[in-house]
């Protein structure tokens, strides 16, 4: 494999994006936006957040924010612990070159009152 190759190859990358409410996101009512965990094929890590925002934008979502955790092998030099479960997902992102979204938290406004 030649160094272009090499530095082209796609990699999968955790990234934790907060979202904001929009019309028809699908989000839980009374909920004030969300955190999504995702797992973002790219070639690199930009990529992955770029392609991550787009896929969100198309399921109606806003995303606000885009933290990046690195890739499976940054993770694991950071001793993260990775279960069985979060591997296969990565890998089926790197298979299908996709984003999945693994989890979703929803933000509820202290009192429960829905900001606008």
């Amino acid at each position: 494999m030649s160094e272009k190759q090499k530095a082209r190859q796609q990699k999968v990358y955790t990234l934790l994006v907060e979202v904001g409410r929009k019309a028809g996101d699908g989000l839980p009512d009374g909920a004030t936006g969300a955190a999504l965990m995702c797992y973002a094929s790219g070639v690199d890590e930009a990529e992955a957040v770029r392609e991550t925002v787009a896929v969100l934008k198309q399921a109606d979502l806003a995303p606000l924010d885009v933290s990046g955790y690195g890739t499976l092998d940054e993770r694991l030099a950071e001793g993260h612990d990775i279960p069985d479960e979060e591997r296969e997902l990565m890998e089926q992102a790197l298979r299908d070159n996709a984003v999945i979204v693994a989890q979703m938290t929803p933000f509820y406004d202290e009192k429960g009152e829905t900001r606008h």
